[in-house]
């Protein structure tokens, strides 16, 4: 069963039926998970982990289907809400069938390995060609036409950059370290080549995160700047022009500088959209024929008020709660045993904590709402917790009084 989801995952990352379009009348991705349903159904092991982020799941998405059957443009909101429940049936397989540590690095490290696939087709065929001409620049784009977009695609790739941590600290063999070498080196590449500001944004602060929680950081921030002149020089003249127009609008051409004032617009029309439907919003996937606009929000907090309203920024603030306590949990514990804190699940977990991070900050610059990421990276964070529970079921911690100045106080000590 762990394989029919890891075929899953790549099925729906790769999307052969959108790179070889041959193959899209036979819904390939349709019929797998017609048959992986009745495995799963009779497959033995299947464990329902308990945990409240599952309600802020589920809370989440019947907000969605709410606001989309009330919103006077639901025809526009089909797919969106349709393809959020597909993702919410393969998240319940995930968090089913996945519940021990062996299962759960298997499915992480598929997880990395289908990106490094999907990333090196991108740009195999960039190479060869293809690409978009916009903002006055060729920008590299996914293979496929679902989130193949320059931006979105870049925005893929850096969420996908925090799970290289957990393997590259847990002991890893010298070839999976080559492999998680190459993976960044290869990630790097592309989100460059994307053109996309805010992933080259998102790249920046991911690598200064990084580098702020090493333990030697001083020494990797002086190599950071020592190596940023080096890193600058080897991208070509218009992609350093690109970036350039991050800090500097003005040596990019107009429809640039547009694009840029485009995210704080799409902050605003979601503030009147919201206002005009302050409950449920104008629907899931409405934004454009509500809005007037021939564009998306480009803006998450955008995005969350003007098509979910007010039932939509509770529910989503309820996911994020969920995620908090998930990730407060295992810093607990990992303070409770501190001798656990390096393992797998424990590094796993910081790795999703900092993935949200990203999708947050990245919301301030493209409408990641819907994407995937948030479901499968809240799986792969219950899982972790659950085989962190485990493991202390299996070696509690007991208290015991210690003596202090004042009242005696309680201290964990390992059972």
């Amino acid at each position: 069963m762990l394989w029919l989801l890891i075929g899953y995952m790549l099925l729906f990352i790769h999307r052969p039926f959108e790179v070889w379009p041959s193959l899209a009348p036979y819904r390939i991705e349709l019929l797998y998970m017609l048959a992986t349903g009745p495995v799963w159904l009779v497959a033995s092991g299947k464990t329902w982990i308990a945990n409240r982020l599952h309600v802020a799941f589920f809370a989440f998405a019947a907000v969605v289907v709410l606001c989309w059957m009330v919103s006077p443009w639901s025809s526009h909101g089909e797919l969106t809400v349709e393809n959020y429940l597909k993702l919410l049936v393969f998240y319940v397989l995930l968090v089913t069938v996945v519940h021990d540590e062996r299962s759960l690095r298997r499915v992480v490290l598929a997880y990395l390995v289908i990106m490094f696939v999907y990333m090196g087709h991108s740009l195999w065929e960039y190479l060869n060609g293809r690409h978009v001409f916009r903002m006055g620049i060729a920008r590299m784009v996914g293979v496929d036409s679902s989130f193949g977009d320059p931006n979105t695609f870049g925005g893929t790739l850096v969420y996908a950059l925090p799970f290289v941590v957990p393997f590259w600290k847990c002991a890893p063999s010298r070839r999976l370290r080559w492999f998680l070498a190459g993976y960044v080196v290869l990630s790097v590449v592309c989100v460059a080549l994307t053109g996309s500001r805010s992933s080259f944004v998102g790249l920046l602060f991911l690598s200064l995160v990084m580098i702020l929680r090493a333990r030697r950081r001083g020494r990797l921030l002086v190599l950071a700047v020592l190596l940023a002149p080096l890193l600058w020089a080897a991208l070509p003249p218009s992609l350093q022009n690109r970036f350039e127009t991050i800090i500097n609008p003005a040596v990019g051409p107009a429809n640039a500088q547009a694009s840029a004032q485009g995210r704080l617009d799409g902050l605003m029309v979601g503030l009147r959209l919201w206002e005009e439907n302050p409950l449920t919003g104008c629907g899931p996937g409405a934004w454009r024929p509500a809005s007037g606009r021939t564009v998306e929000s480009h803006n998450l907090y955008g995005q969350v008020l003007g098509e979910t309203g007010t039932l939509g920024a509770l529910a989503f603030g309820g996911i994020l709660l969920g995620l908090w306590a998930n990730l407060r949990r295992v810093k607990q514990v990992s303070r409770l045993r501190p001798e656990w804190a390096g393992d797998f699940p424990f590094e796993l977990a910081r790795a999703v904590g900092l993935a949200v991070l990203l999708l947050l900050f990245l919301g301030n610059f493209g409408h990641n709402l819907f994407r995937y990421t948030w479901l499968w990276y809240g799986g792969f964070l219950i899982i972790a917790r659950h085989c962190i529970e485990q493991r202390l079921q299996a070696a509690p911690v007991a208290l015991r009084p210690r003596p202090a100045v004042g009242a005696p106080w309680l201290v964990p000590v390992p059972g």
